[in-house]
């Protein structure tokens, strides 16, 4: 596929011509939250049918959303006494314009691959601008989204009311509640500090000189990322088998996923002893009382674990409930002991650095990203819903990614990345009950 770029700007925010000015630079501290998530891109690629939006509305809702989500059109960096933050500086976000001389029916891919990062601005590039946007336009009139925004700033719940807001803007719409910003008086300590669970070792850990972290060599090209299409049927099927003899069943989620997380080690060939987890986030935002509308990150992550023995030997019910047990322990008393303990400067003195950091190669342990709760399909610049929607490649083994699929029929997409010699066991058990 022969990506030829137009173009690139800066699209800054657009404020109410006759109010107040526009306002001056302002700096917001990153929060406790934001210094312990992945820094790392999320890139998302949205595809819509002809006729597509055109490149001016486009553009027009995403200066006007800008005005109100100033932190998309900013910088990170630090305020003028050291303390890192983010810039509200109106830099902007960086739009780009290509098109390609195909039909999107040719490239659109059932699953991610490294041509998607065609559709994206150069990622592995150093940018200024928090948010990176590729608009793609095919011979067929159809327009791909590359959208691209640093996780530092925002987690998914955030982004995704951003998106839902600018397709509201280009539509002429209210964009609905402000976000809210972090700010000082947020997530404060108790009186009476209480650290009631090992943050130190979940949060944080004590890195080593041998410590191997981000990606190294050439372990991508081992890796493929294989789409698994889950029906309705399917999972109401897989719900009521692993649901069997509880009162109440146990959520599509918990029961995706338990299902993955034993299909995954099975495809693996692990040894019965050994261990395997999932770090899986949690929205702390109902937990602590915070609004919907909060942007930023307010994530932290529920680890449940299993020897291979147990998660294979026992049965899909073992899984989902221990994936339950794990999320239910993680509630808002979980949350004050993390903010104790994120405040107390521990972490500082003691060295510690974030456990969130992106690798190679899970195994023999699974990270999820649900984006099941999200209304990404939502987004709508004033042509309707996008045809399909997916993450772009991102090749680290176990990583997965959980969306609604684009039939609307309550069925899921899984993008599962494997390393090419597991793939084959992983389809023989993909579908099996067992």
């Amino acid at each position: 596929m022969e990506v030829k770029v137009l173009g690139s700007k800066l699209v800054k925010p657009a404020y109410n011509a006759g109010a107040a000015p526009a306002p001056s630079t302002e700096y917001i501290p990153l929060s406790i939250f934001d210094k312990v998530t992945f820094n790392m891109q999320m890139a998302i690629i949205y595809a819509f049918a002809a006729p597509a939006p055109s490149t001016a509305a486009i553009e027009n809702g995403l200066a006007t959303v800008l005005a109100q989500y100033r932190a998309f059109a900013g910088q990170l960096g630090e305020a003028p006494d050291g303390t890192p933050s983010f810039i509200l500086n109106d830099r902007g976000a960086r739009l780009v314009e290509a098109t390609v001389d195909a039909e999107l029916i040719d490239m659109a891919p059932a699953k991610p691959t490294p041509e998607l990062l065609k559709l994206h601005p150069d990622l592995e590039a150093e940018h200024e601008e928090v948010v990176l946007l590729q608009l793609t336009r095919f011979r067929c009139g159809s327009l791909a989204v590359g959208f691209t925004s640093n996780h530092v700033v925002a987690d998914g719940h955030a982004t995704s009311n951003f998106l839902i807001a600018w397709g509201r803007a280009t539509r002429g719409l209210p964009i609905g509640l402000p976000p809210v910003h972090h700010h000082k008086d947020l997530f404060k300590p108790r009186s009476s500090p209480r650290v009631e669970h090992d943050h130190r070792n979940r949060e944080y850990y004590l890195p080593s000189p041998t410590d191997v972290v981000g990606h190294h060599g050439d372990a991508a090209d081992n890796i493929v990322i294989h789409k698994a299409h889950f029906s309705k049927d399917f999972i109401a099927g897989l719900r009521v088998k692993a649901s069997e003899g509880r009162g109440r069943p146990f959520s599509r989620f918990e029961t995706i996923l338990a299902h993955l997380w034993r299909t995954m080690t099975r495809a693996r060939d692990l040894s019965p002893e050994e261990t395997t987890k999932i770090r899986l986030s949690v929205d702390g935002r109902h937990r602590l009382g915070q609004p919907a509308e909060y942007f930023g990150n307010m994530v932290l992550w529920a680890f449940p674990r299993s020897t291979v023995g147990d998660l294979l030997n026992r049965p899909l019910k073992h899984a989902a409930q221990v994936i339950h047990d794990e999320v239910a322990k993680v509630d808002g008393a979980y949350f004050q002991s993390f903010v104790d303990f994120a405040s107390s400067g521990a972490a500082e003195k003691e060295g510690l650095a974030r456990s969130a950091v992106c690798k190679d190669a899970q195994c023999p342990d699974v990270e999820v990203d649900s984006w099941l709760t999200f209304p990404f399909y939502e987004l709508d610049f004033g042509t309707g819903s996008p045809s399909y929607f997916m993450p772009a490649y991102f090749p680290t083994e176990g990583m997965l990614f959980l969306v609604p699929s684009n039939f609307g029929d309550g069925s899921v997409d899984a993008f599962v990345p494997l390393f090419q010699e597991n793939l084959q066991a992983f389809k023989e058990c993909c579908y099996s009950m067992e």
